[in-house]
Order: C-alpha cells, then sequence, then structure tokens
C-alpha cells in the first residue's frame, strides 16, 4: 500500500475535511481578493432584487443561479493568480497570459448574467411596453 493511499481520509472523516477546506477556500477569497467580494456583494444585490421582482419562481431561480458560476469562476481565477505568484513574482509572457485567461473566464460568466437579466427581464417586462 502506497503512503498516499495508506493515509488517505476516508468516509465521514474525507467529506468533513473537504468540507472544512472550502470554507478556509471562502474565507481566504473573502479576505485577500476584493474582486470576490464585490462579486458576492453584488449575487446577494440582485438575489434580493430577483425575489422582490413580480416574476414567476422559475424565472427568480434561474436570475439567482445564473450568478454562482461567476463566484466559482473567480474562486478559480484567484486560485490561478495564487499559483502564478507562488511561482514567481517576476513579469512572464506565460504569467500574464495564465492570469488574462482566468480573468477572460471571469468576465464571460458576467456576460452570461447580463444575458440571462436581460432575458429574463424582457420576457416579463419588455412585451408589456410595445
Amino acid at each position: 500500500m502506497s503512503y498516499h493511499n495508506k493515509y488517505k481520509k476516508q468516509g465521514l472523516t474525507r467529506v468533513t475535511q473537504a468540507f472544512v477546506n472550502s470554507g478556509k477556500g471562502f474565507y481566504a477569497a473573502w479576505i485577500n481578493e476584493s474582486a470576490y467580494r464585490q462579486e458576492l456583494y453584488l449575487f446577494i444585490t440582485l438575489s434580493v432584487i430577483a425575489i422582490l421582482l413580480p416574476i414567476e419562481i422559475s424565472h427568480k431561480f434561474i436570475l439567482i443561479l445564473s450568478m454562482l458560476p461567476v463566484l466559482a469562476i473567480e474562486l478559480i481565477n484567484s486560485a490561478i493568480e495564487s499559483i502564478v505568484d507562488r511561482i514567481s513574482m517576476d513579469e512572464h509572457e506565460l504569467s500574464a497570459r495564465a492570469k488574462d485567461m482566468g480573468s477572460a473566464a471571469v468576465f464571460i460568466s458576467l456576460m452570461i448574467v447580463i444575458l440571462v437579466w436581460c432575458f429574463i427581464l424582457w420576457k416579463n417586462f419588455g412585451t408589456s411596453i410595445s
């Protein structure tokens, strides 16, 4: 039996440790990443707005659900930036490319939110205007 398999946590211990590690990740993002805090504030604000809108509950669910990938991708982007900075703080084309691609992924997720919100709002309120 290899060292890795011998001491690898299993069952409820593994699930518990994964939960703890996730909490550490959320905390690290909150403390160290202003973009994550801003996107979390945006998520909370837009979620409240979605709940208060006079639309079907399924549309409220879609509006809120569309915002979750932004938070997930921001966490991945922050992880990429941390790894790149851990390797070297020197400017390098590949480091810049990795960080820019992570940023682009966040941008795409934000565009999805905008498009979903525009579509749901137009579907519910836009047709009554014309």
